[in-house]
């Protein structure tokens, strides 16, 4: 019996997954308001008309307008810091997270029951393929069911997709059957050439329209067309026998060369995906290793930020990493950036309250030193703003804003007192000068007593010199110690060459007062309690002179000069405190 050949050719498979939603124009948008209402419309669409690459659209605009709008409110916060890293998920950043899952939601719900169709499918087909098996073990009655094998091979085509796992497969039985049944058919030879005719021109232009996509730029375009060339193929009946293998050869070799391009495409795109992986893991690790503790200066902090700002522009501009730790790695930058910019935010306010504390101190500062600016204490006072300036020296920065005027206020009050001190000492310095020149005229004065001038006379001298060099005021330091000195030394001489003393001749004195009260108690009594008064006085201050002695040093020569008068004070003050004592004796014998 002659066999008619219909049997339908194998479909070429590839493990490379294809998007089945075609892709929708892609629409930019401005703001977050804006992706988030597109988001919220996408998520009322039937899941059959949410494309996946829309999604990955929004889901790209949303967070780089979040970023983007991070990035300008860390710019405005932070004029004197650094800007601010990626903040945490806020209602917005929810709203379209919870939009999303509801499209994830659809999207999943709808392949399940794609996937079940596709399994009842699958059983539909089987049975169809179960019916022509039992038309084609009737062989008596074959032609009179041609028709309705006709109507089967129909229904199986219209039936649908099945798993993809069992397609193959069931088409090889779907072959078998039709060539089974073709076996056991006697027809028409004009009806079956016609067929076979009109068959090799549609798989005819199938393989130039195949042929042709080896020149196709879009390498997913050309593999997608040619998915599509295998379901005609397989939809379309057989041809010639003696044309049939070299006719699927010829299309088989075209879909090989597709095959292999979008195989290589993807190839490529694999090795750039590790590529980008290696990069952006050598850009979470530059980042972590950073050392926060280190950064102790504002010029630090502004560096470090400054690396990390192109670390991030890096990111930016490399590809997607593989889909298995892309996410990963961008949470591990992300935390790694959220890190950097919390602690720079702590440091910042750590240095705003410390620069706070800082510009109180140094106003104070400012507020004392314009107080003493007019004092005319020199010593004390220049003593008093040299330390204010050390104080200052040790005080840390404040705002830069407030820099600059602070300190030229601080600096103007110094300046004025210490101009005017040089400007007192320049006075003082002719004044002193004067002063030693009247001193000198005193010790010349006492230089020039005659050997036969009056006892009585040469203490009136005494007293009246001594009364004169109290008044003379002071002459240059460094002449100090030297003039005093002479004075002594012409004072000792004259008691010497008179025989004259201090004590004596306070007592002769106040013999002569005693003589002058009488037996008046009263004034004994007042004037008694006056010496007494005196007496302590003497020994306190002899008591404060002995212990300032003892913080002298003798390592220099004005140390010891210093010493040498403290020491002629503690003796005349040793001598004071005994004739005292005498007068108080005097006064109790009376």
């Amino acid at each position: 019996m002659e066999m008619p050949e219909e049997a339908l050719e194998p479909v070429v498979e590839t493990n490379v997954a294809v998007e089945e939603t075609e892709a929708r124009p892609r629409i930019h948008y401005t703001t977050v308001d804006e992706v988030l209402e597109a988001a919220r419309q996408l998520a009322e669409r039937d899941a059959d008309e949410i494309a996946r690459d829309e999604v990955s659209s929004l889901k790209q605009q949303f967070y780089a307008l979040r970023r983007a709008q991070a990035e300008a409110n860390t710019d405005a916060e932070t004029a004197e810091a650094a800007p601010a890293a990626e903040t945490a998920p806020d209602a917005v950043e929810t709203d379209f997270r919870a939009l999303l899952d509801v499209i994830k939601e659809k999207k999943a719900a709808r392949a399940a029951q794609v996937e079940a169709q596709r399994v009842a499918n699958l059983a539909r087909r089987d049975e169809i393929i179960g019916l022509m098996l039992e038309m084609s073990a009737d062989a008596d009655n074959v032609n009179r069911e041609f028709p309705r094998f006709k109507e089967l091979q129909q229904q199986f085509k219209e039936v649908g997709e099945v798993p993809a796992t069992e397609s193959t497969a069931q088409w090889k039985r779907y072959q078998d059957a039709v060539e089974h049944f073709y076996d056991q058919y006697r027809i028409n030879k004009d009806l079956r050439d016609y067929d076979f005719r009109k068959n090799l021109d549609t798989k005819t232009m199938i393989c130039v329209e195949a042929e042709a996509l080896a020149n196709e730029a879009d390498v997913v375009t050309a593999f997608k067309r040619l998915q599509t060339l295998h379901e005609t193929w397989r939809d379309t009946g057989p041809v010639a026998k003696e044309l049939r293998d070299e006719l699927w050869n010829r299309f088989k070799d075209a879909s090989a060369v597709v095959n292999k391009r979008y195989q290589a495409y993807f190839e490529e795109r694999k090795a750039l995906e590790q590529q980008n992986e290696t990069a952006k893991t050598a850009l979470c690790e530059r980042i972590e290793a950073i050392d926060l503790a280190a950064l102790t200066s504002f010029k630090q902090w502004d560096e470090q930020t400054a690396a990390i700002l192109a670390a991030q522009e890096e990111w930016r501009a490399l590809g997607f990493a593989s889909p298995r730790v892309n996410n990963k790695l961008f949470a591990r930058f992300r935390q790694a950036c959220d890190a950097f910019f919390a602690a720079k935010a702590a440091f910042y306010k750590a240095a705003r309250d410390q620069q706070a504390e800082n510009l109180a101190a140094k106003t104070a500062l400012c507020e004392e030193a314009e107080s003493l600016k007019d004092s005319t204490d020199w010593r004390r006072t220049a003593d008093r703003l040299v330390e204010l300036q050390r104080r200052w020296k040790t005080i840390g920065a404040v705002p830069r804003r407030q820099s600059d005027a602070l300190w030229a206020r601080f600096q103007q009050a110094c300046d004025y007192f210490f101009e005017q001190k040089k400007k007192d000492l320049s006075d003082l310095r002719s004044s002193e000068q004067a002063a030693l020149k009247a001193k000198r005229d005193i010790i010349a004065r006492l230089k020039d007593i005659a050997d036969a001038t009056p006892v009585d006379e040469v203490n009136s001298l005494l007293k009246q010199a001594d009364t004169d060099w109290r008044q003379a005021g002071h002459v240059p330091f460094r002449d100090k110690d030297k003039i005093y000195d002479e004075y002594r030394a012409t004072v000792s001489a004259l008691r010497d060459r008179f025989k004259l003393s201090r004590s004596s001749r306070s007592m002769a004195r106040f013999e002569n007062t005693l003589a002058d009260i009488g037996n008046d108690t009263a004034k004994l009594s007042r004037e008694r309690e006056r010496i007494v008064r005196a007496y302590e006085a003497k020994r306190q201050e002899l008591k404060t002179c002995e212990n300032n002695l003892g913080f002298f040093t003798t390592k220099s020569g004005r140390g010891n000069a210093m010493i040498a008068e403290m020491e002629r004070r503690i003796a005349g003050i040793k001598e004071e405190i005994s004739t005292l004592a005498a007068k108080i004796q005097l006064l109790d014998n009376a």
